[in-house]
This record gives C-alpha cells, sequence and structure tokens, in this order.
C-alpha cells in the first residue's frame, strides 16, 4: 500500500501539521521534551505517522551528537549525513538539516520494527485494566538501549474508566526515561483528568491541495501519468484524511495496472466517486426552470450506481460555494481552494444569477432531502422532490 511504502521519516517529509513539527522540533532541539503527549484529530491526518518520528528522535543517536558534541564531531556527523549547510547553525529545513537521522542503530530498529524502546498499543483491543497494569509494570524497567522508552498508546478513548483511573498515576508521575504519546479520533471523550497531564496537539484536516501535492510526488515515483482533475477528485474524496487518499490511489492504480496514463474518467470509474461537473450542471437545470433534465440527471445517477446520499452531500457543499462567492468572493478562497478556474467561474456566475435568500432556500431544501433519504422506501424520491419544490417556487 503507498501509504505504507512513502509514510514520512523525518518531520520535514510532513504534510499539512506545520504547526505540530515545528512545536515538537523546537522541544527537541531545547531539549524541553515533555512526559505525555496527547495527538488528536482526524484520522489519516499523521497522529501515528509524527508519534513514531517523535519516539525515534527521541532516541536517534547522531540528533544527539549534533547538540552535545564538539565542534569536529557535529561537522562529521553533518557530513555522514549529507547535510548540505557548510556552517554549524543549527537551523531546520533547507540548507540544515532534519530529523530522525534514519541510520543510527536506533532509527532503524524501529524503521524495521524490531525496537524494545518503542511500545505500540491499540487501546481499541487493549483496553481493560488488566492491559494498563503490564503497561505501568513496563514502564518501570529501564529501556534496553539506556535512552527512552515510548509508549504509543492509539485509540486511547477507547479505555474503560478503570484503565483511565490506572493510566492517571504514572501520567502524572513518569519515571524519567518514559515518554507516553495518546492519539485519538475522540479527544471528547478523554477523561478530565487525563488531558491537565499532557500536552495536547491538535491535527488539522490536510487540504485538497496539499494532498494533491503528495499523490502527485507518489505518481511521479511510481511512473503513472494521472489527470489533474483526477487527483484532485481523489483529494475531494478524502475528506482532509491523506491516507483515505492514498489508499483510494493504490486502488486506482491497481485497477489500471497494466497503463501509465489514467484519465479521471478512469478514476471515477474505480472509485465511483460522483463526477465534479454533476453539481453546477444539476444547478444550471434547477435555475433554468428545467426539471425534466433535473429529474433526468438524479435517475441517470442512480442507474450508474451513484451514492444518493453522497450526491447530495456534494450538492449541498457546492451551493454553500456559490452562497460563500454571494456573500464575499474572498471567502470562496478559503472554503474553495480545491475548485479549477472553471468551477469558479460557474460559481461566480450562479452567484450573480441567485440571490442569498434563493441560495438559502435551496440548501435548506436539499439538507433536508438528504435527511429524508435515510426512511425514504425509494432512494431518489426526496431529491426529485427536493427539485420540483423549487422550480415550482
Amino acid at each position: 500500500m503507498l501509504y505504507r511504502k512513502y509514510r514520512p521519516q523525518t518531520f520535514g517529509q510532513v504534510v499539512g501539521q506545520e504547526h505540530v513539527v515545528k512545536t515538537l522540533r523546537g522541544a527537541l532541539t531545547t531539549g524541553r521534551t515533555g512526559h505525555a503527549y496527547l495527538f488528536c484529530g482526524p484520522r489519516g491526518t499523521g497522529k501515528t505517522t509524527i508519534a513514531r518520528l517523535l519516539a525515534k528522535s527521541l532516541n536517534c543517536a547522531n540528533f544527539s551528537k549534533i547538540f552535545d558534541g564538539n565542534f569536529n564531531e557535529k561537522l562529521s556527523i553533518r557530513r555522514s549525513l549529507a547535510v548540505p549547510s557548510e556552517t554549524l547553525s543549527e537551523g531546520w529545513g533547507e540548507g540544515g538539516f532534519d530529523v530522525p537521522c534514519n541510520q543510527c542503530d536506533q532509527c532503524l530498529a524501529v524503521n524495521q520494527n524490531r525496537s524494545l524502546d518503542l511500545i505500540e498499543i491499540d487501546a481499541a483491543s487493549n483496553r481493560g485494566i488488566d492491559e494498563i497494569r503490564s503497561l505501568k509494570e513496563s514502564a518501570l524497567v529501564s529501556a534496553p538501549s539506556g535512552g527512552y522508552k515510548v509508549f504509543i498508546i492509539d485509540e486511547v478513548h477507547m479505555l474503560t474508566k478503570d484503565a483511565f483511573n490506572a493510566l492517571l498515576k504514572i501520567l502524572e508521575e513518569p519515571p524519567s526515561h518514559v515518554v507516553f504519546i495518546l492519539a485519538t479520533t475522540e479527544p471528547h471523550k478523554i477523561l478530565p483528568t487525563v488531558l491537565s497531564r499532557v500536552q495536547r496537539f491538535d491535527f488539522r484536516r490536510i487540504t485538497p491541495v496539499q494532498i494533491v501535492g503528495k499523490l502527485e510526488q507518489m505518481a511521479k515515483s511510481e511512473k503513472i501519468d494521472i489527470d489533474k482533475e483526477g487527483l484532485m477528485a481523489i483529494a475531494v474524496s478524502a475528506d482532509g484524511g491523506l491516507r483515505d487518499a492514498e489508499v483510494s490511489l493504490s486502488k486506482v492504480m491497481a485497477s489500471h495496472d497494466n497503463r501509465k496514463e489514467i484519465s479521471v474518467d478512469d478514476v471515477y470509474s474505480s472509485l465511483g466517486l460522483i463526477p465534479l461537473n454533476y453539481y453546477p450542471e444539476l444547478l444550471g437545470y434547477i435555475v433554468s426552470n428545467d426539471k425534466n433534465s433535473a429529474l433526468d440527471l438524479i435517475n441517470r445517477a442512480y442507474a450508474g450506481g451513484v451514492d444518493l446520499e453522497h450526491l447530495a452531500s456534494g450538492f449541498v457543499d457546492y451551493l454553500r460555494k456559490v452562497l460563500m462567492h454571494t456573500i464575499n468572493p474572498a471567502i470562496l478562497t478559503s472554503v474553495g481552494e480545491e475548485l479549477l478556474d472553471n468551477d469558479i467561474k460557474l460559481i461566480s456566475t450562479y452567484s450573480q444569477a441567485l440571490t442569498s435568500q434563493q441560495i438559502i432556500l435551496m440548501l435548506n431544501v436539499f439538507v433536508s432531502a438528504k435527511e429524508g433519504m435515510k426512511s425514504s422506501p425509494i432512494p431518489q424520491l426526496p431529491l426529485e422532490l427536493a427539485i420540483l419544490e423549487l422550480i415550482s417556487s
């Protein structure tokens, strides 16, 4: 799978979480790392990846030498890491250096899943008090390498209340060699007493433009030429989760294994996605009071296997963009950065042809239609009724 093959191996390769990376790099540089962290945010945004990078960096032999060694030692390490900088200025990024090095024994052990210093626990399947007691006993034992022993607890919100209470004491007063990294998609389920003992980092959804950039790099490495619009369709469907987008790209490539060029139609057919031109087309029929064409589009989509609930959600999102443009065109840049130039022109045209009140009416009608689809005996009926209601009014 591409998401495993191209998982970031240094902080500089992480996409879309610059605020988290900057803070953790600063803590590593100054030696002011905490004993417990909470990484929370939507799925597929890099929580586990950054947790592993932090764990590797804490025990990276070359990283510690860069900061703690003498002049000659620092210069030697940087040359061995192929650092392009001519000076010893401790800077990150271009002209500087990055961590972890992925060359020392400690980094290689983590990369090869044989490190005894890193313990990863899935709280969804190890959620009881007995598992946490075993964790506490393990934490009291020093790391085999003599460095940090790092515990990554994924889906930590799945722990039982008793398990959380058992975890509290060691979170409050952990051994000096232990670092806990908790990860969750549902931070509201974490006990307040736990939240007060950790440094919290909120991961953001990754923007479609950032996802497309990463997918383009992967496609280039795999020597596959994929239509830019197809990549954008994948990015939009991922809803801010880079991993979901990478899985979708893997599926598209597997579906066209012998082809080096993949079109946007190939992407739509492989993933069952809704073509992005459906939304302006449907809105055009409604604006022009062409009920026959609008109803035909709904039934064509249904016959073609399109998920009508997804179609309704996508159309509501499209109407929202038109509304934002009607209020202030500048707002569209923050809610519609995945739009192509032609899409922006269409949205601009519709925003001039419709008033805010008309668009709000459309939004309310289609939101209600989407809710009605859950109990409708005929899947397309709520959308058909919504179209007829808008055209008749």
